[in-house]
């Protein structure tokens, strides 16, 4: 999304429930009001996850790495429909991405609910490189060591852990994204 236009977003409450207010999402920011966010955790068939760092020139944590993709949801769009744009538009990949579970996120300029997706994305993506100066696979253990070298968005680190805290009640994460 280019930073240079406002993102028309929808309030919402404690409970991640509409209040039927549409703001500019700047405004939510600055004002503090809760508002929706869709990431998506990428991983490639092999299991390894996708990591990017963001271009110096975006106005939210330049230069910083990310373990998810994503961005506001639009007004009037569900959390999936955010995330599969958002995929489309950093990334340039086109899938449909599966939401595992939403959170309120304290973290990051604002607080905001957060929906947590996974996708399992081709090796070869295009990123925009307005949005992304850099990314790579990283098998889980490379990434766990990254996180504590390098820096990452305060959004990365909440939605990765709860992520492993997830796909370990659930049992979900498949046997492939388990050797590394």
């Amino acid at each position: 999304m280019d930073e240079g236009v406002d993102e028309l977003v929808e309030r919402v409450d404690e409970q991640d429930r509409a209040l039927g207010l549409v703001v500019g999402r700047r405004q939510a920011v600055r004002e503090g009001w809760l508002h929706r966010v869709a990431v998506t955790l990428c991983r490639d068939g092999r299991g390894r996850i996708l990591v990017h760092r963001r271009s110096e020139h975006l106005s939210r944590f330049p230069g910083l790495y990310e373990v998810v993709a994503g961005g506001a949801v639009g007004a009037g769009e569900t959390y999936e429909q955010a995330a599969a744009r958002e995929l489309a538009e950093e990334l340039g990949i086109r899938v449909l991405p599966r939401l595992l579970f939403t959170f309120l996120s304290h973290g990051g300029l604002s607080p905001h609910w957060l929906g947590v997706h996974e996708a399992v994305v081709p090796d070869a993506v295009v990123p925009d490189p307005d949005e992304v100066a850099w990314h790579g696979w990283l098998t889980e253990h490379e990434l766990r060591s990254a996180l504590l070298e390098w820096r990452f968005t305060p959004d990365s680190h909440d939605a990765f852990g709860r992520y492993l805290n997830w796909s370990s009640r659930r049992g979900s994460r498949h046997d492939a994204y388990r050797a590394e």
